[in-house]
C-alpha cells in the first residue's frame, strides 16, 4: 500500500507529460507512440503481468499520455491478461481532453488474431468509452457474432495487409492523429518491424526480475540483424528519486 506521503513526494519529481507537443502525422496513418515499463533487465512482466515492475506514478504517467490520444491500442494477449481500456481514471486529466475539444477518453481498440477475448472485460462492458476490434479474417463466425453482441463494432482484417490496413483505417475512418500503443510486446514488435512507431516511452523500474522466457518490451519472430535494428533519439529523461524510476521518452530516427 502507497501512502499518501510517498505519493505526494515522488510526484514532485515527475514529468508533465499533460503539456507534450508531438509532431504531425503522416496522411496514411496515426503518428504513433508505444508507451512500456521495464524492469531494469529488459523485462516487462512478472508471473504474467506488469504489475511490480511500475509505480503510481508511472501509471499516472499512462494516464496523462491517454490525453493525447485518439486511440489507445492494446493486443489480445494484454487484454486477456491484464485487461484494458482507454480511460484517464481522472476527472481532471477528462476535463483537459473537452477542453482542448475532444471526448473525455480516447476510442480503445484491440488487434485479435482469434477472436478468442474476454467479453466480461471492462473493454466489452464500459459504455463511457468507445471501443473497437480490429479481427482476422479467419477468425470463426461465432466469435465475431459474440463480439458484435456486446455493441462494440467489429472491422475485418484483409490477411495479407492487417497492420498497415489498420493503421489506415484508424487514420481515414476514425480519423485519429494519434495512436498509443500499451502493449503487449508482440503487437509493438509488428510495429517496429513495420516501421510504424514514432516514439517510444519506456519508464525504468528500479528492480530485476531475471528468470528464463521472461517478456521483453519488443519481441518479434525475425532473427535481430544490424540492418533490421531501428536507431532512435532521446528526447528527455527524468529520474524520479523516490520511487527510483527512470521516464524515457525517444524518437525514431528517419532517414533522410
Amino acid at each position: 500500500m502507497v501512502s499518501d506521503e510517498f505519493m505526494a513526494a515522488a510526484m514532485e519529481y515527475k514529468p508533465d507529460y499533460t503539456g507534450l507537443s508531438f509532431p504531425e502525422p503522416p496522411a496514411s496513418r496515426p503518428y504513433v507512440v508505444v508507451n512500456m515499463v521495464s524492469s531494469l533487465d529488459g523485462r516487462v512482466t512478472i508471473e504474467g503481468t506488469e504489475r511490480g515492475i511500475g509505480s503510481p506514478v508511472d501509471q499516472r504517467l499512462m494516464r496523462e499520455l491517454r490525453v493525447h490520444a485518439d486511440i489507445v491500442l492494446n493486443g489480445a494477449g494484454t487484454l486477456r491478461a491484464s485487461g484494458s481500456s482507454s480511460r484517464l481514471g481522472d476527472a481532471a486529466l477528462e476535463r483537459l481532453r473537452v477542453d482542448r475539444g475532444r471526448t473525455p477518453a480516447p476510442i480503445a481498440a484491440v488487434l485479435s488474431a482469434s477472436g478468442d477475448l474476454p467479453l466480461e472485460r471492462l473493454f466489452f462492458t464500459g459504455r463511457d468509452f468507445e471501443a473497437v476490434v480490429y479481427l482476422a479474417e479467419s477468425a470463426p463466425s461465432e466469435r465475431r457474432a459474440a463480439i458484435e453482441a456486446t455493441g462494440r463494432r467489429v472491422f475485418v482484417l484483409p490477411p495479407a495487409d492487417d497492420l498497415p490496413w489498420a493503421l489506415r483505417h484508424m487514420r481515414e475512418q476514425l480519423g485519429a492523429r494519434l495512436l498509443l500503443v500499451e502493449g503487449g510486446p508482440t503487437l509493438n514488435g509488428q510495429l517496429f518491424d513495420g516501421g510504424f512507431v514514432d516514439e517510444f516511452f519506456l519508464t525504468l523500474g528500479p528492480v530485476v526480475v531475471s528468470g528464463r522466457d521472461v517478456l521483453a518490451a519488443v519481441v518479434s519472430e525475425r532473427e535481430p540483424s544490424l540492418e533490421a535494428t531501428t536507431h532512435l533519439e532521446i528526447v528527455s529523461a527524468v529520474p524520479n528519486p523516490v520511487t527510483n524510476e527512470i521516464y524515457t521518452r525517444y524518437r525514431v530516427l528517419r532517414e533522410g
